[in-house]
């Protein structure tokens, strides 16, 4: 929400215009600022001198029942002046004249109540030595008189001071949405501020509309356009804090689409840092979300099959290729190689296992490089002598791929050849590929690009004597990059709409330590050019995951069963290339493994000529940056690929992970 400031205006332009008044008010206000502090307490120290003399006689005329009681007076005079003295003293020691008058409220009230007392009780005692020359009713309504003329003139000052500093400074009229008890409270605040002036409340419940609430009327929202126009209105205070984070952001962007600056006004919570309090202890558990139970701690095979390894991660930034390095870091290699083309990335997974590698014992390599780049890659295998690679380096966001497919197909097929076979040639012991569900039959071109990468590395395979090659496919990874859990919180944190593409999608998901988890140990299981998919459990429906998501995030879903409700779910249509359901296996049946989780797929395979001929008239279009005939390839090569069909509008995530 915005948080823009209008600057005060010269007071001498804001004065033009406002006749004497306003003369005489830019006076006073120049008056008032040039005085001192000590100034300011003089004069009222002055003041409650000047009370007694004139609260006395008042009281004198009320009890004698005549406007000038001279004989009285007469006899009296020396008692006002010792009870002028002494006022003058009790205000010093009780600090009423330290007391600024914007601050005058409860606090002051009270100094001027035990002042007027005291000065009551001095008077009747020097009353009293002197013969009792006045009655002593005298000095009861004296001590009334002294409390309400003090209070009140120091009230009433601050009317007049808030007048003064109107006239000399600028005051933004803004608006309050929200009649409620903050809003109320709000407004009671901003009357006295020098810069704001509040002008009229917005509200929803009808109840308060045209009524005068805190001095303020009140203003049905459908009235804003009016008064914003009418008012030189240029900002809107949202005094709501109790309701729900969804409606007040919509409520802002409605306001802001007008023009308006907009503030809210945090909660109590808020302010006293405790927001995040629920959140914290309710956390969302994935296993809650996709409907089944997640694979927790550690698997023995792992541990034993990377334990005293030179492992190298590509990709090891992203979110499969960090949860990769963080796990293969738990098992003991001797040394971890980070490859990845995103410096940022790269420092920040540096960083985050720098700390365990020193205590570990475990070197830490990091290597700034393309997957295409076949010295860097060459170089890196055999100056840290890897043994084991895992390959998760890969365009994957399906909407960015299908724009930019010569660039997807480049990095996914060909990065994947380079790496396989400088592999091979440094003789690494094991090569494992992540792929992706999308691969089986696919409709976009990431899901193809990742089945040739499949079909590069099956054909290696068969070649490769040393190094045992193979493929773990899976689905969706909850929380990594442009999968739909960020998105949606994303959404949600935004007041919605939370975006599905079709009613009808659904999805497989697994946490990114599962997913990394069972990669490592189907590496163990692999006897070349295996292609091992990971049992994702039954598809989860993506509309029933994001209603999940607003219910676990303390929201209500916004539907037609439910009006009053803070989310609202919208359909934006599936995506040029999506699939309404994902498939894991493309062949007739799977296999079993050592682990229930872990299958191997029967999948067919090209020849060795077959595939050289894929990618040569592959690099051939991409060479000449023929997007066409880049996907004329796919379909020849890719089984079951199926280019976008008509009618498939694009639209946010609904699941974009590999």
């Amino acid at each position: 929400m915005s948080q823009n400031h209008q600057q005060p205006q010269p007071a001498e332009k804001q004065s033009a215009g406002h006749g004497r008044a306003g003369r005489l008010g830019l006076v006073l206000y120049r008056v008032v600022r040039g005085l001192q502090p000590g100034h300011k307490a003089a004069i009222f120290l002055l003041f409650d001198m000047l009370l007694v003399p004139v609260c006395f006689v008042l009281a004198l005329e009320l009890q004698v029942a005549r406007l000038w009681p001279r004989e009285v007076l007469g006899n009296t005079a020396y008692l006002v002046f010792l009870l002028t003295i002494g006022a003058g003293l009790l205000s010093y020691l009780l600090g009423m004249h330290r007391i600024k008058l914007k601050a005058y409220e409860t606090h002051g009230i009270l100094k001027t109540g035990i002042f007027s007392v005291c000065l009551a009780v001095f008077g009747g005692a020097l009353n009293t030595l002197a013969g009792g020359v006045v009655n002593a009713v005298v000095f009861v309504l004296f001590g009334m008189l002294v409390f309400l003329l003090g209070a009140g003139a120091r009230l009433f000052g601050i009317q007049i001071l808030g007048w003064v500093y109107r006239q000399g400074q600028h005051r933004a009229p803004v608006l309050i949405y929200g009649a409620g008890r903050t809003g109320i409270q709000l407004a009671a605040a901003l009357s006295r501020d020098e810069r704001i002036e509040p002008v009229a409340f917005i509200d929803d419940n009808s109840g308060l509309q045209n009524m005068v609430v805190g001095g303020l009327r009140v203003f049905s929202p459908a009235e804003l356009s009016r008064l914003v126009t009418e008012k030189g209105i240029r900002r809107v205070l949202l005094a709501m804090p109790s309701e729900s984070r969804p409606r007040q952001l919509r409520i802002a962007r409605r306001l802001e689409k007008m023009g308006l600056d907009v503030q809210a006004l945090p909660s109590f919570a808020q302010l006293a840092g405790e927001a995040g309090l629920v959140e914290q202890l309710a956390p969302i558990s994935p296993s809650e979300l996709i409907g089944r139970m997640m694979l927790d701690g550690d698997l023995p095979q792992v541990s034993d099959r990377y334990a005293g390894k030179s492992v190298m991660v590509t990709g090891a930034g992203g979110s499969i290729g960090s949860e990769l390095c963080r796990q293969v870091m738990a098992c003991g290699p001797s040394r971890l190689v980070l490859f990845e083309i995103s410096e940022v990335a790269l420092y920040k997974i540096d960083m985050e296992l720098r700390a365990l590698a020193e205590e570990t014992g475990v070197q830490l390599i990091c290597v700034l490089g393309s997957v295409l780049d076949t010295a860097c890659v060459t170089i890196a295998l055999s100056r840290h002598d890897v043994d084991i690679v895992l390959h998760a380096a890969a365009y994957k966001h399906v909407p960015i791929v299908e724009e930019n497919e010569l660039a997807g197909l480049l990095n996914n097929v060909f990065g994947t050849r380079v790496l396989a076979e400088a592999a091979v040639a440094a003789g690494v012991d094991s090569f494992v590929l992540i792929s992706t569900d999308k691969a089986v039959r696919p409709t976009n071109i990431m899901g193809a690009s990742k089945r040739m990468a499949e079909l590069v590395i099956q054909d290696l395979a068969q070649r490769s004597v040393a190094t045992v090659m193979s493929m773990v496919r899976f689905g969706n990874v909850l929380g990594s990059s442009g999968s739909v859990i960020p998105l949606f919180k994303d959404q949600i944190s935004r007041g919605g709409p939370v975006t599905v593409t079709h009613p009808d999608v659904t999805r497989y998901f697994m946490s990114i330590p599962e997913a990394a988890r069972l990669v490592l140990l189907a590496g163990s299981f692999a006897q070349g050019g295996d292609v091992f998919v990971l049992d994702m459990g039954k598809p989860v429906p993506i509309l029933m995951l994001a209603r999940r998501l607003i219910e676990a995030s303390g929201y209500t879903v916004r539907d037609a069963d439910n009006p009053d409700g803070d989310i609202e779910i919208a359909f934006t249509g599936l995506r040029a290339g999506e699939k309404l359901h994902e498939e894991l296996l493309a062949g007739a049946g799977q296999l079993k493994t050592p682990h229930p989780r872990i299958l191997r797929a029967q999948e067919d395979v090209l020849s060795q000529i077959e595939v050289a001929s894929m990618l040569r008239d592959l690099n051939t279009v991409i060479e000449q940056a023929d997007a066409s005939g880049a996907r004329e390839i796919v379909r020849r090569w890719v089984k079951g690929y199926n280019a976008p069909g008509a009618g498939v509008s694009g639209g946010n995530h609904a699941g974009t992970a590999t």
